[in-house]
């Protein structure tokens, strides 16, 4: 029964997993829309301010997951820490959690960064765009943030329920 039930789970997080697919190519399409349209109204440095921000929202926010997922398994694998855990596993942990750590500080000032050059390139378009044309562009940004959250969220849960799965068949005779 828990084997099926795994599955199941797994078969729906797929099927949602698809569904943001197709949301995050419609959201590109409209990224490919509005790229034109502001590279029409700005001038070419702006337009290259804009196209930057863009294509670093994306790696930032993809950073910050990725830093974050990374540091919730170290500190899970912490939790697990006993006795009959060798010292040289335990300083690695902990070793591996400092970086972490650092390294998701050092993201967060990144994403404190593409904020404040955001409200610039906001201010730029406002500019140039209407009021509707400006609430496009924010949605906009604001969908393609939560598409990449959701897509990260769903490939860690199918991860973690494939890996159950495969413990769990590896279990029985």
């Amino acid at each position: 029964e828990l084997i099926s039930s795994l599955r199941s789970k797994l078969q729906t997080l797929w099927e949602e997993r698809e569904l943001v697919l197709s949301e995050a190519r419609e959201c590109a399409e409209r990224g490919e829309e509005l790229e034109a349209m502001v590279r029409d109204v700005c001038k070419p440095n702006e337009f290259e301010r804009y196209m930057m921000f863009i294509g670093d929202l994306e790696k930032v926010v993809s950073l910050l997951l990725c830093l974050s997922s990374r540091l919730a398994r170290v500190q899970n694998a912490m939790r697990r820490i006993d006795s009959n855990t060798d010292a040289e596993e335990k300083q690695s942990l902990n070793e591996r959690h400092k970086l972490l750590s650092r390294q998701r500080e050092d993201a967060k000032d990144l994403k404190e960064n593409l904020d404040r050059r955001e409200r610039v390139v906001s201010g730029i378009l406002a500019k140039y765009l209407t009021d509707q044309q400006l609430q496009d562009y924010r949605r906009f940004v604001q969908v393609k943030t939560s598409l990449l959250i959701e897509q990260k969220d769903l490939e860690e849960q199918i991860k973690f329920f494939k890996e159950q799965l495969e413990n769990l068949e590896k279990s029985i005779p």
